[in-house]
């Protein structure tokens, strides 16, 4: 990716306390940027809305509560995404799926980033 000039940025919706262990706990090395209210993710349409059974196993199963971990009453989350946007802020890949098991390849990725002209 860098020697192509390309940056990984990761949006997360959680406040930055929390997102702050995330990362010392990962051990993340890539910059983090917030979407507190998921606003950039709901621009490009890729939340959805946890709710019934699936909030009640999260918060009170999991010990999970998106609320409190992302400071507003939603409950919504952004599906997992992947773009690759070009220097003119054109998309020239996109990967979203709502199964959050199912990520895009690293290969592609790659593939997809325009070879740096600077």
């Amino acid at each position: 990716m860098e020697a192509k000039g390309a940056r990984l940025v990761t949006l997360s919706p959680q406040l930055a306390e929390f997102a702050r262990g995330w990362i010392e706990e990962d051990g993340v090395e890539f910059d983090v940027l917030l979407d507190l209210g998921l606003g950039v993710a709901r621009d490009y349409g890729l939340t959805f809305r946890v709710e019934g059974e699936l909030r009640a196993l999260y918060r009170d199963g999991l010990g999970i509560d998106l609320a409190r971990f992302n400071g507003d009453e939603s409950w919504e989350l952004p599906l997992t995404s992947t773009f690759v946007i070009d220097r003119d802020g054109t998309i020239v890949y996109a990967s979203a799926d709502p199964d959050y098991t199912v990520r895009a390849e690293p290969h592609e990725v790659v593939a997809a980033i325009p070879q740096s002209t600077s």
